[in-house]
């Protein structure tokens, strides 16, 4: 994902689209970003009914989660380039359809393998909707004020996306079994599809970033050995010789990548950007904002279904109240952010996600009912919150040529947080359960909500931290350092 200029007017035959028209390209991205950020949700209600049909264990369904989250984060910002090298277009539309294919494959698989599989395919493309859909927008709204517009709807599409998920698959789970939930994506990608080829302009970048296996290969191994090393590790062991090596296998890829990024021209994920304390704050949050995300709607799936017993529908019905905030906060949030900055946002999303997860360490199989409507209300409002200033927070002073780039990482560290919320929190609960899942469960969540509780805590410190005087003046200094060229940019000659 990133912001370029345009190889010829807007596109190679096709002059610069009318305000009506620019708003259409504007749906239709927002459509793709729609359905990638449903399935990120709409999956988890219908956890326990998969588990049931296709026999899968625990770890197996923080599978059908992460394969998807791993993926979409390890690609995202190939993808990018590879649509600035290829056609915007021409990568969009192919993300359609196998993001279209894929989930009927789901919706088709009669295995957890065949569907954890599935579920990659779905991810591969996903990973070419999001930045390149964002590249999309940033080329066709030239004026940075409009621009600014529609990156706020498109952040609030992803708030409302990811809150619908529960609600939406528990409808669907309920009244037409858990391969509906797959079915939703096929005619929205299809007549995605078509508006494409019809409205949307093909562009490319004029001077495209080289392509980097070496970073893309250390990147695939960092996130794959992380994940899997945390989700097998309560059968495995915490101390068995496969969840060291993996751990292991990723600090490596980690201590290799940042010191050959840097020494590249034009690298993958260029370190240097984490001297600017706004986008390093954003990277974090947006990693802390999704862990806990990822955590919640994994945990709270489980204890309604599985220690409640509440169908798939009326659990999808209990999380109302948190898709309603979100669909209420997410808007908000992006005026807020317009008008006065990220500060007070990301200052009442941390909050509201701590004491969200604070209420539920005391969770039990009785808990009355005001206290669960409570700490959704109190989560709604937090993620409908944190996720505008997500992104201009990690743009924040950053040279034009630069914001696209930053905003991919932002967005990688969307899924990589996801990841490692279902992986960590997930993984923690379940080494924790005594005796049969539906006594057992409540007390060992209290491990993952306290999880929850640091996350949110860390979004309130760095929301205050990242966006005073200090963070701005080394957000200055690394944008002065890119101007002057030391790093070549896609937007370098």
């Amino acid at each position: 994902m990133y912001v370029t200029r345009w190889s010829s007017p807007i596109a190679d035959d096709t002059a610069p689209p009318d305000r009506r028209r620019r708003l259409l390209i504007l749906a239709i991205c927002c459509m793709s970003l729609f359905i990638v950020g449903l399935d990120n949700t709409i999956v988890n209600v219908a956890l326990p009914s998969i588990q049931r049909d296709i026999h899968a264990s625990v770890s197996g369904l923080q599978w059908i989660i992460d394969a998807y989250t791993v993926v979409l984060a390890a690609l995202l910002m190939l993808s990018g380039s590879t649509a600035d090298r290829i056609g915007r277009r021409r990568t969009f539309q192919t993300g359609l359809l196998l993001f279209t294919l894929g989930s009927l494959l789901c919706s088709l698989s009669p295995s957890l393998g065949w569907l954890v599989a599935a579920r990659m395919v779905q991810a591969v493309g996903g990973s070419m909707l999001n930045p390149v859909a964002m590249s999309i927008i940033t080329n066709t709204f030239t004026d940075p004020r409009e621009r600014a517009r529609a990156i706020g709807v498109w952040g609030g599409v992803v708030g409302i996306s990811m809150a619908l998920g529960p609600l939406l698959g528990g409808t669907l789970a309920a009244s037409a079994g858990w391969q509906a939930i797959f079915w939703i994506n096929i005619p929205v990608g299809l007549i995605a599809f078509a508006l494409c080829a019809r409205f949307v302009p093909e562009s490319r970048a004029p001077h495209p970033r080289p392509v980097d296996p070496v970073g893309q290969f250390l990147i695939v191994v960092l996130l794959a050995g992380l994940t899997y090393g945390i989700i097998e590790a309560p059968s495995a062991g915490w101390g068995s010789a496969q969840t060291v090596g993996c751990l292991a296998a990723a600090a490596l890829a980690l201590a290799s990548l940042i010191p050959y990024e840097l020494r590249r021209a034009e690298p993958l994920i260029n370190p240097r950007f984490f001297r600017s304390a706004p986008f390093a704050g954003a990277t974090v949050i947006a990693i802390c904002g999704f862990a806990s995300l990822g955590g919640f709607l994994f945990v709270n799936t489980l204890y309604l279904q599985d220690v409640l017993g509440h169908s798939a529908f009326h659990a999808g019905l209990l999380t109302l109240p948190m898709a309603g905030m979100t669909l209420v906060c997410a808007p908000l949030s992006g005026r807020i952010v317009g008008r006065a900055g990220p500060r007070v946002p990301l200052i009442v999303a941390g909050g509201a996600m701590a004491a969200s997860a604070l209420i539920l360490t005391g969770l039990t199989a009785h808990t009355p009912m005001w206290r669960l409507m409570a700490a959704y209300v109190l989560f709604g409002l937090g993620f409908g919150m944190v996720n505008a200033p997500i992104t201009n927070t990690a743009v924040s002073g950053m040279p034009r040529a630069q914001a696209g780039v930053a905003a991919a990482v932002a967005s990688t560290s969307r899924q990589i947080g996801q990841s490692l919320g279902v992986a960590i929190i997930g993984s923690l609960v379940t080494s924790a359960v005594h005796g049969p899942l539906r006594t057992g469960f409540p007390q060992a969540s209290h491990l993952g909500w306290w999880v929850s509780v640091g996350c949110g805590s860390a979004i309130l410190a760095l929301g205050i931290l990242t966006t005073g005087r200090w963070a701005r003046q080394t957000a200055a200094r690394t944008a002065e350092r890119l101007d002057h060229g030391s790093i070549r940019t896609a937007d370098t000659p």
